[in-house]
C-alpha cells in the first residue's frame, strides 16, 4: 500500500531517544528540560521568530494561543469551517464562538472578504489554516487586524516549511501553532509548537503549559499540563535537521505528480500562487463537476489499487453534529466550502516515495478517471 503520509525517521531519531532514556531525564516539571529548549532554539532559528514554545500536540497549540490571547467567553473567533475540527474545538473550550467563514476556490484557504463580511465588535482572533501545506494570505489577514485588537493565530499544523513572500511561516502571524503528528512534514509522535515574536505572548504561553505557574509553585493564572517530552523533543530536533531534504523531495514529487496529470482536463490540480511556497504536505486534487458519491467512487478505485488516497475534508466543520445541532457557533455563507468537501481528494507525495511510486499513483488515477 502506498501510504498518504508516512513517518520517515531513521538511526538519528532512534539514537536520540535511547540517549534520552540514559539519560534518566524524561521529562522536566516546567516543560523546559534541555531537549525541549534545543528544540525551541532550533525551531524559532528555523522559522525566524523569536520564540518557540513546545506543547503536547497541534490542538494544546492552538488552545493556549487562544489563552495567550485572553480569548474566553463573550468573545469570537473567525476560522475556516474547512479544516480539522481541533481549531473549532479549541475555540470551545476556551467559552468562545467560533464564527465559520468560507474559503478560497483554488487554495482552499480562508478568504479575506469573508472575514470582513462575518468580523464583528466581539472579533478577539483570528485562526487562518495552511491547508495541505499552502499559506494562506496572511499578509492580508495581519493588515486586516493591525489595529483592531484582533489575534492572528496561524494553524500551520501542515506548513512545516511553507513560505509568504520569502519569509517562514512561523515569523509573520502573531502566534503560530505547528503540529507534529506522526503523518506531518516531521514528527515527534505526537507533539506541537507555537512561535511568536511578541515577548508578552511567549511569557502567557510558557506559563498556560505548565499550571499557570510563574515560577514553581507560584501559579498566576489558569493553565494546563501542556509539557513536552524529552524523548519527543529529542526526535523532533533530529527530524528538524531533516526538513530541508524532506522539503525538497516533497516538492519533486509533487512536480512529477503535475506534470503526468497535467493533461488530465477533468482534474483541477492544485495553485501555488506567486509568493507563495508550499510544504507540500499532502497533493490535492479536485474533480470538475462531480458529486462526493462519484468522487468516493474514485477514491475507493485507488484504494483497490493499493494507493492511500484520502479525503480531507468530506464533513466541514460546521456540517457534524456538534457544530451542527447546538448554538455554540455561528457561520456566513460557505458555497465554496461545500462545493469543496464533495469534489476534493488528496495523493501522497511524502519523501518516503520514489519516481516509480509516483508515476504509478498518477497512471493509475488518469486511467480510473478517464
Amino acid at each position: 500500500m502506498i501510504r498518504i503520509n508516512q513517518p520517515f525517521l531513521g538511526k538519528e531519531e532512534i539514537d536520540a531517544a535511547v540517549e534520552v532514556l540514559r539519560s534518566g531525564i524524561l521529562t522536566d516539571k516546567s516543560g523546559m528540560g534541555p531537549r525541549v529548549l534545543e528544540f525551541e532554539r532550533s525551531f524559532a532559528k528555523f522559522v525566524g521568530a523569536k520564540h518557540a514554545v513546545a506543547v503536547v500536540n497541534g490542538t494544546a497549540a492552538l488552545h493556549a494561543s487562544l489563552l495567550a490571547a485572553d480569548v474566553g467567553p463573550g468573545d469570537e473567533v473567525i476560522l475556516p469551517s474547512f479544516t480539522f475540527v481541533g481549531a473549532a474545538n479549541a475555540v470551545v473550550l476556551t467559552g468562545a464562538t467560533p464564527v465559520f467563514v468560507d474559503i478560497d476556490k483554488d487554495t482552499y484557504c480562508l478568504r479575506i472578504e469573508s472575514v470582513e463580511e462575518c468580523a464583528s465588535r466581539k472579533t478577539k482572533a483570528i485562526i487562518p489554516t495552511d491547508l495541505y501545506g499552502l499559506p494562506c494570505d496572511i499578509s492580508g489577514i495581519m493588515n486586516f487586524s493591525r489595529g483592531k485588537d484582533i489575534a492572528v493565530i496561524e494553524d500551520a499544523a501542515q506548513a512545516h516549511g511553507a513560505q509568504f513572500d520569502g519569509k517562514k511561516i512561523g515569523s509573520i502571524a502573531d502566534m503560530t501553532c505547528f503540529s507534529f503528528y506522526a503523518g506531518k512534514n516531521i514528527t515527534t509522535g505526537e507533539g506541537g509548537m507555537v512561535t511568536t515574536n511578541d515577548d508578552g505572548y511567549a511569557q502567557a504561553l510558557r506559563m498556560i503549559r505548565s499550571h499557570g505557574e510563574q515560577r514553581p509553585y507560584w501559579t498566576v493564572r489558569a493553565g494546563h499540563n501542556y509539557h513536552m517530552t524529552e524523548i519527543a523533543a529529542a526526535i523532533g530536533y533530529a527530524q528538524l535537521k531533516k526538513l530541508p531534504s524532506f522539503l525538497e523531495k516533497r516538492r519533486k514529487n509533487a512536480e512529477l505528480t503535475t506534470e503526468k496529470l497535467n493533461m488530465t482536463g477533468k482534474l483541477l490540480l492544485p495553485k501555488e500562487p506567486d509568493g507563495r511556497r508550499h510544504s507540500w504536505y499532502l497533493y490535492t486534487v479536485r474533480l470538475r463537476g462531480v458529486n462526493a458519491a462519484k468522487r468516493n467512487k474514485i477514491v475507493d478505485k485507488l484504494w483497490n489499487k493499493n494507493i492511500e488516497a484520502g479525503v480531507y475534508y468530506s464533513s466541514p466543520v460546521h456540517s457534524t453534529p456538534l457544530y451542527r445541532d447546538s448554538n455554540i457557533a455561528r457561520r456566513g455563507r460557505l458555497p465554496e466550502t461545500e462545493k469543496a468537501s464533495r469534489q476534493v481528494f488528496s495523493l501522497p507525495v511524502h519523501p518516503r516515495l520514489g519516481e516509480t511510486e509516483i508515476e504509478y499513483v498518477a497512471e493509475t488515477l488518469r486511467k480510473t478517471i478517464a
